[in-house]
């Protein structure tokens, strides 16, 4: 990334001045396509043996910021978050459930392979205790796994009142707080940090209830 800013700057010198505009917000684009990013692809609500599952799938990219940081054997945080709520038109909703996973992505140099940590509690370096780890060959092996939850258990159907609206509100994003303290100073100028996704689904009665 620094040697293509560079390259960047040293080609934007001899360039005439509408040619320079041009070349300039050129690099701008290329700056954001290489940006970490993080769309959805698939957010499904089914109900199965008296639950309430969901299910989705994110298209994650990370940019080169992050990439370089896990590199270097620091652990990157992601958190999937997912609240159930009732529609109440004379008061705010009320929330009926939630349910949250958080990740912990660490490159490991010795053995040149991938650790992801997996709970319904929060991680961090200190406390690991509980979470299912898995090991990858590469980083999109890795990256598959926190792009998917699947059959996400997040309420009892008995919890929802029948003929009464509900909302599904679902977060995904990348924790800063949990880098050291020199990354979390970067991350707040570099937007390879700011990954972050909302979405809202209503939820539809159940036939027959």
């Amino acid at each position: 990334m620094v040697f293509i800013t560079h390259f960047w700057k040293n080609a934007l010198r001899r360039l005439e001045p509408s040619a320079w505009l041009a070349a300039a917000l050129l690099m701008c684009f290329a700056s954001v396509a290489l940006a970490s990013s993080v769309e959805l692809a698939e957010l499904r609500i089914e109900r199965t043996d008296g639950a309430l599952l969901l299910n989705t799938s994110l298209k994650l990219e990370l940019g080169p910021a992050v990439e370089e940081a896990l590199d270097k054997g620091v652990p990157v945080y992601f958190v999937a978050e997912a609240e159930v709520l009732r529609d109440r038109w004379y008061w705010y909703d009320r929330k009926v459930a939630s349910a949250t996973r958080y990740y912990r992505l660490v490159y490991q140099p010795l053995t040149r392979r991938w650790r992801l940590n997996v709970s319904g509690e929060p991680l961090s370096s200190a406390g690991l205790g509980g979470s299912i780890a898995q090991n990858f060959d590469s980083l999109p092996e890795a990256l598959s796994v926190v792009s998917r939850q699947t059959g996400w258990k997040l309420a009892e159907l008995s919890e929802l009142e029948p003929d009464t609206r509900h909302n599904l509100n679902y977060r995904f994003r990348l924790d800063v707080s949990q880098l050291p303290r020199p990354f979390q100073i970067a991350a707040g100028s570099q937007v390879d940090w700011n990954l972050s996704l909302s979405r809202n689904l209503r939820i539809n009665p159940e036939p027959g209830r």
